[in-house]
């Protein structure tokens, strides 16, 4: 192996917990059951990652066998790094998107980008959950693919959403063309929705939570426990609590929500008091950003209105986190929006 292919394998070992080691090796099934059994996972991860070198360059395993390694890595963490939403559009009818299927989205998507770029290196993978990972170490007409700095994207057939992480902007336009043609889209938009989690991303744009719609004739889920109130002041009380619930569940789910960790609004706005003419007459914009975080920024959402903390309604700028799946805004005069300039910076 040369330095290049020995750097990767080491990135690789060096990411994955001492615990998580053998499992991972055995997936990748490329080193023999004697060598898996000499491996000693409660030694220094330096140790570890010296002999399975070893083995590797024992077992005469090349660049192939060890970014497929890297994949299978990162197919069972799919919440490291930070991804990036794209959405796209335009379909160049109902039937040819709906039969797109994988050797031909292979062959369109490798064949564009080996056609604009001299030296790259793909490598597409396809998962249990129907889910196609692609693996891009991107090169130039002067210099060989940098495995050290690979793309990831991550597309499911049949949907017009895709994820991508670690996408420098100077390959971005040859990345969204390929998808473009290998998927018979017209267009591909910016989703404006970034997270660490892809797991929280795919939940979230794919509807895999449960959702709550409003229901005239029930304010409550049924299958909630309320915790018993005191008798004189508890049928006082109980139907705010329950309108309360009704409304956090419908903006944001019921049960686990997708784990977003944060929202961005970014304020474009004028001063709009009467009392203040130096500022009434200012014609820029005020500027600013407000940011919310939480380790599960949904359900800390959800709770602050169950619990009576938000004023009910939820305001639509909270709850089109869910709706429109995004979590960056740009709030004007006349009302949010997204920044086509602010999110050409971002990406």
């Amino acid at each position: 192996m040369d330095a290049q292919v020995r750097s990767v394998l080491r990135r690789v070992i060096q990411r994955i917990p001492n615990k998580n080691i053998e499992n991972l090796l055995k997936k990748w099934n490329c080193l023999s059951a004697d060598q898996l059994c000499a491996l000693d996972y409660t030694r220094p991860k330096w140790m570890i990652v010296e002999q399975v070198t070893s083995f590797c360059e024992e077992n005469r395993l090349n660049l192939k066998h060890i970014t497929n390694l890297e994949m299978i890595y990162h197919i069972e963490n799919p919440d490291k790094g930070v991804w990036h939403a794209c959405q796209l559009t335009e379909a160049q009818g109902m039937d040819d998107a709906v039969g797109v299927d994988l050797t031909q989205f292979k062959e369109q998507f490798k064949a564009h980008l080996h056609g604009v770029v001299r030296h790259i290196s793909i490598k597409i993978k396809k998962h249990e959950d129907e889910a196609i990972w692609i693996r891009i170490a991107w090169g130039d007409n002067f210099s060989k693919p940098n495995h050290l700095k690979p793309t990831y994207v991550v597309h499911h057939l049949h949907t017009s959403y895709v994820f991508i992480s670690n996408l420098m902007a100077k390959h971005k336009i040859f990345l969204c063309q390929a998808l473009v043609i290998a998927t018979k889209h017209g267009s591909i938009k910016d989703g404006h929705l970034s997270t660490r989690s892809l797991t929280a991303m795919r939940e979230l744009l794919l509807r895999r939570y449960q959702q709550v719609f409003p229901n005239a004739h029930s304010r409550i889920l049924q299958e909630r426990n309320t915790l018993p109130s005191h008798p004189c002041i508890g049928k006082e009380h109980s139907e705010h609590e329950e309108m309360r619930y009704q409304m956090s569940c419908e903006a944001f789910g019921h049960g686990p929500t997708p784990k977003l960790e944060t929202a961005v609004y970014r304020l474009e706005t004028r001063y709009r008091g009467n009392g203040n003419h130096t500022l009434s007459d200012r014609e820029e914009f005020f500027r600013g950003v407000v940011r919310f975080s939480s380790s599960s920024l949904l359900d800390s959402l959800r709770h602050c209105v169950a619990s009576g903390m938000a004023e009910g309604p939820v305001t639509p700028l909270l709850s089109a986190i869910t709706q429109r799946g995004r979590n960056y805004f740009v709030i004007t005069d006349k009302g949010p929006g997204v920044s086509s300039q602010a999110s050409a910076q971002r990406a």
